[in-house]
């Protein structure tokens, strides 16, 4: 087997599929990669951990068939490293060869037939633009649990109702939605998916900023979780088992009525929590007053460091002063791809509700939701 490819190509599509390996495989073959020339002259590298599979077809600029199993994590930091010359890849025996420029190096081979086949994609379930999904993903993935002793807390939610997708996503004390469109095969589909938070996360971005669409493929979706969900996209495809489809009931969390609104322009809030945030302990919250037409931010009390900034604010509705953890309120704030952000509040120890923007019809629904629990503040 042997291949001569573009450097940068190869160093892309290397570092790609390694994502997916595992940091502490079960049994050393599955720390490996598989690349395979084809008899039709295209060259395949692929991951697999029985959870999640990763698989590139390039087009390389010559090629002898031929399979073989290497390293992955090596291989992708030699790739990196290599000068901007097109690369010779040449298996000899046990030993592959890797040629570029005046570098050589020598990769130890494993054995390719103990490693596991990769999962057949589903059946194709739609279609929705990179761009669009994965600034949607983003948007939800961030309030995914992390405690993987929870791990319907670890998934997103993917609910298709037709045209309609709604993300879901929390970890108890946020919540995120985001209801976007998307081409679905057949018009009436529906179908409700528990995907693992970091995977969706990692595969989004990475199929992100392609200008092509990414196809959205499904099985057993809404069973006993043994289905699987697959991504495609220009010449990249990878699929993950999917979580248990159990998840609380969020909708029911969502407050429909409010007793006062906050928009404050979305830089100078973020620039703001930062700062105050300095003197803050890990587990204190920043306090915010909101009254008339500004809003006072606060952190640190007694014998501590404190800090305090006062911001202009388009505010109404009753007085109020609430707090929150101020990670979760910056990484909402940096979901909602807005200059404006609009608090909506019903009491301080209620959940709020952050949007982005002041919206055109301000009865419709936004696309995109982050509730966030306030902590109790001491009387």
């Amino acid at each position: 087997m042997m291949f001569r490819i573009d450097r940068d190509v190869l160093a892309e599509a290397v570092a790609w599929t390694a994502r997916s390996l595992p940091a502490r495989p079960s049994v050393p073959v599955l720390a490996g990669m598989r690349l395979e020339v084809t008899d039709d002259q295209q060259l395949k590298l692929s991951g697999f951990d029985y959870e999640v599979s990763a698989e590139v077809t390039l087009e390389p600029q010559t090629g002898e068939p031929g399979v073989v199993l290497v390293s992955g994590k090596l291989l992708a930091e030699i790739t990196r490293a290599l000068p901007a010359q097109p690369v010779d890849f040449v298996v000899d025996g046990a030993k592959a060869v890797v040629t570029c420029g005046s570098a050589r190096f020598t990769l130890l081979t494993m054995p390719v037939e103990d490693y596991p086949s990769l999962p057949s994609m589903p059946p194709a379930a739609g279609r929705i633009g990179s761009d669009v999904f994965a600034g949607a993903v983003g948007q939800v993935a961030v309030a995914a649990g992390k405690d993987d002793t929870l791990p319907m807390l670890t998934g997103v939610r993917m609910e298709i109702e037709g045209d309609t997708v709604t993300l879901a996503a929390t970890d108890r004390y946020r919540l995120a939605v985001r209801e976007l469109k998307w081409h679905p095969e057949q018009p009436d589909f529906q179908a409700i998916a528990m995907v693992p938070g970091r995977t969706l996360a990692d595969t989004a971005k990475a199929l992100g900023g392609t200008g092509a669409e990414v196809e959205i493929a499904l099985s057993s979706v809404g069973g006993t979780g043994e289905g699987m969900i697959g991504f495609s996209s220009a010449g990249r495809r990878t699929t993950t088992r999917l979580l248990d489809p159990e998840f609380p009931k969020y909708r029911s969390l969502l407050p429909t009525e409010f007793s006062a609104r906050a928009d404050i322009a979305t830089a100078s809030f973020v620039e703001a929590v930062k700062r105050v945030a300095l003197v803050a302990e890990r587990n204190t919250p920043v306090r915010l007053a909101f009254r008339g037409d500004e809003v006072v931010l606060e952190a640190g009390s007694g014998d501590e460091a404190q800090a305090v900034e006062v911001l202009p604010v388009e505010f109404d509705g009753d007085d109020i002063n609430i707090a929150f953890n101020h990670q979760f309120l910056l990484e909402g704030l940096g979901a909602i791809d807005s200059d404006v952000a609009r608090l909506q509040f019903t009491t301080a120890t209620k959940p709020a509700i952050l949007t982005g923007g002041k919206p055109v019809d301000e009865g419709a629904t936004p696309d995109y939701r982050y509730l966030i629990m306030p902590i109790r503040l001491s009387s």
